[in-house]
């Protein structure tokens, strides 16, 4: 990881004080808004795509991403 991706101080404290079931949400969350950003960019990308073809490539994507 790069220093300014690390999280702050401040951003752990936040992290350390939730829940469980509240950082669970929010990685949720975060996951579907990814794929929403995903879809959004192959839509611009490819207009002529139909939105079965867009939505099988994001399932594609996703089921290969690494972390």
């Amino acid at each position: 990881m790069l220093p300014d991706e690390q999280a702050s101080h401040q951003q752990l404290a936040i992290l350390r004080g939730m829940t469980g079931q509240r950082r669970l949400r929010l990685a949720e969350q975060l996951y579907w808004s990814a794929r929403k950003m995903k879809t959004e960019g192959l839509r611009s990308q490819h207009p002529e795509w139909p939105k079965e073809q867009i939505d099988a490539e994001v399932r594609r994507i996703f089921l290969h991403a690494r972390s």
